[in-house]
């Protein structure tokens, strides 16, 4: 996983689809201005789910609960028959309820709940009435699918590989909980990943058995034993990486063969499984040394389609999407023309296409792909669709943008998309949102490159704003038109402030040569895309204020501020380094996923160390001056905390104003409500501060 591929990568929004493509000379009538507290605590729609008639949906519901300081889940459902019909709750607020999955008959609607004081499956079955509980193992269910026929699940399991049965690897963890002494012993990486330190478990696959009853009463099978990696993969991993032949009688998978390169290695291949466990995996993919991953089989089970990247240790690389005939073995690519990243496969009803999420300039649509053709059809293109489900002849989605959080919609053939949900239209009502504006300049080797502009939402035509420049991470990553949890332009915006943000050449969905640019080149290429980008936001948009202007950034975002502060400081009041790398020297030695360094970096450090220091912001320390805020959290093991810390060090003894904010219960995100308040409260007093009229 990149930097922050799904990390600290903001996005942002395209204003060519929005209602307004260009900005008003008029005042808001709104009553209020956006603030943190509101982003905090909007609902949040996910993971539709048709049945398999077409005519209901469920999904998943975000809560925020304040006082308690977490998010609470739980299970909807909308009727797609009725006009007028409205979501109504399946499951209890407070439940912590996710992941609604239909039977193939449509008759029962399997989720997970920790209800029970672990996370479970559960059921409701025709008529809803009480939910019943489907498993009471002894550990928690990661994720599950249900067999085509309906009378098994294939659930993820995470077990000690040397046990014998899951009570074994329960007894192992309750062993470690109850003992005294802490220490951990290893013997190869990874040490720890993401935000967690590893011990000895794998998330592995398990067949379970439904009885007459509905629930499962027998010990589950273990139809993955042997493989020595994670299922679904870590940390981020979920259900779409395994996946039942249309009979039930194969499961196929990915995974990493972990080995001891684990931490430097991106191949992942597809393997299939005897269902009834009467068999060991077999590689199907095993002649690219590359990404293999996302299972999907064709209708008559003949045929396996799957995304592929071409470049080994680089998990920035394009995914392709591959046909594999399973009885001669025979590859090929369906969509070889089509210079984007697919993702979120699924086959359409018919069979003859496949239906597609990818980043394309400064969005996020749902594509169709015609698996004989090749030919890609863009069918739902404005703002950051994040989610789908098929419904008859109808796609129900979930999509957000700027100006709105997530809702669901539908999408008839040939008609424009219908909202179907407005859960946050009271929260929202009378709110006053900053208006976005897309420009483009020349950047790096004469390119075409993106920008993005959102006036503050209190906007007045001839007065000059405040300026938060936003560079987002990954590197590998865009600034999409969606609504953000984390960078939302939309809190700026409320705050007084104007938005700029530049998509710089390492940016997603503008083509594989353009993401490609920035491997190698962190601090040059990139670097003069955002003073270009700079320059042409000054000379296009009178309202920016360039004597009153900050840069933010975390991830890579957060590595280049602690670049520009010895780079390029001159136009900024006050930069603002969220978990970004400082040293890529130590970064090199104490990441986890070290693929990432090694390929962007072209080798190891030992191997080149030049390419190492080339862009190193240690290096410069002695040019900083600009003030910095700097935010790092205990469990952000992607670029662990020394990095924050030493950024601050530097600052607090070369004298220059300084402050550190350290979460030390959050990873390379910040996810806790009242964290992430306070993380908004922090970052917009720091640069209210330096901003200030004089």
């Amino acid at each position: 996983m990149r930097l922050s591929r799904l990390a600290a990568a903001p996005t942002l929004f395209l204003a060519l689809i929005l209602p307004m493509t260009t900005f008003a000379a008029t005042e808001t009538t709104a009553s209020r201005l956006f603030t943190a507290h509101d982003l905090v605590m909007l609902d949040r729609v996910s993971d539709p789910q048709a049945s398999p008639d077409g005519r209901t949906v469920a999904f998943s519901l975000r809560e925020t609960d304040l006082e308690a300081n977490k998010g609470l889940r739980s299970i909807w459902r909308l009727s797609l028959r009725d006009k007028d019909a409205q979501p109504e709750r399946l499951t209890a607020k407070g439940s912590n309820a996710d992941t609604p999955r239909w039977s193939p008959d449509g008759k029962t609607l399997y989720f997970l709940s920790s209800r029970s004081g672990s996370t479970q499956i559960w059921r409701l079955d025709t008529g809803l009435g009480e939910a019943r509980q489907v498993t009471s193992l002894p550990l928690d269910v990661n994720n599950f699918i249900i067999a085509p026929d309906g009378k098994r699940l294939a659930l993820s399991l995470d077990v000690f590989p040397d046990c014998a049965d899951l009570a074994c690897s329960k007894k192992r963890l309750d062993d470690k909980a109850a003992g005294k002494a802490s220490g951990m012993v290893y013997e190869k990486l990874f040490i720890r990943h993401w935000d967690t330190w590893a011990d000895g478990r794998r998330s592995q696959l398990f067949i379970a058995d439904l009885d007459d009853a509905g629930t499962v009463s027998a010990a589950p099978r273990w139809i993955t034993r042997g493989i020595d990696g994670d299922i679904p993969s870590k940390p981020f991993g979920d259900e779409s990486e395994y996946c039942f032949a249309p009979d039930g009688k194969t499961v196929y998978f990915s995974v990493r063969i972990a080995g001891s390169s684990e931490p430097w290695s991106t191949n992942f291949d597809i393997y299939a499984v005897p269902a009834n466990g009467a068999g060991a995996p077999r590689n199907l993919t095993a002649d690219n040394p590359a990404w293999d991953s996302y299972p999907v089989v064709s209708k008559d089970g003949s045929k396996l389609y799957y995304l592929a990247m071409k470049r080994p240790t680089f998990e920035a690389d394009r995914f392709g999407i591959m046909e594999l005939d399973l009885a001669s073995g025979a590859k090929r690519e369906i969509d070889p023309d089509w210079d984007r990243s697919a993702g979120s496969m699924q086959l359409s009803a018919d069979g003859r296409s496949l239906y597609v999420l990818a980043d394309d300039n400064g969005e996020h649509p749902l594509f169709s792909v015609d698996i004989r053709s090749g030919k890609v059809k863009k069918l739902a293109g404005e703002g950051n669709v994040s989610a789908y489900t098929l419904a008859g002849d109808s796609i129900v989605f979930a999509r957000d943008s700027l100006k709105s959080p997530a809702d669901l919609f539908r999408l008839d053939r040939g008609d424009k998309a219908a909202r179907l949900t407005a859960f946050n239209t009271e929260r929202l009502k009378n709110v006053a949102f900053g208006d976005p504006e897309v420009f483009q300049f020349k950047g790096w080797n004469n390119d075409t490159v993106q920008g993005y502009v959102v006036k503050p939402a209190n906007y007045q035509p001839g007065k000059k704003y405040p300026v938060a420049f936003l560079i987002h991470g990954g590197p590998q990553g865009s600034w999409l038109n969606d609504f953000h949890y984390r960078w939302n332009p939309q809190t700026y915006a409320g705050a007084g402030f104007a938005v700029v943000a530049i998509d710089f050449h390492g940016s997603t969905g503008y083509g594989q040569a353009f993401t490609d640019a920035i491997s190698g080149h962190w601090g040059d290429r990139p670097l003069e895309d955002l003073q270009k980008g700079w320059a042409a936001a000054l000379a296009k948009y009178s309202f920016l204020d360039g004597d009153r202007a900050c840069a933010l950034g975390a991830s890579y975002g957060g590595y280049m501020i602690n670049w520009i502060a010895g780079n390029w400081s001159a136009p900024w009041k006050c930069l603002v380094a969220h978990d970004g790398v400082f040293d890529n020297r130590a970064m090199a030695y104490s990441t986890e996923e070290l693929w990432f360094d090694e390929w962007e970096n072209q080798g190891t450090q030992w191997q080149k160390p030049e390419n190492y220091e080339r862009f190193n912001p240690i290096n410069h320390v002695a040019d900083w001056k600009v003030p910095m805020l700097v935010v790092h959290s205990a469990d952000d093991f992607r670029i662990p905390l020394e990095q924050g810390i030493s950024a601050f060090t530097v600052l607090q003894r070369r004298g220059i104003p300084s402050q550190l904010l350290i979460f030390p219960d959050e990873n390379h995100w910040v996810m806790k409500p009242q964290n992430s308040l306070q993380w908004h409260e922090t970052v917009e007093a720091w640069i209210k501060k330096w901003t200030a009229a004089n």
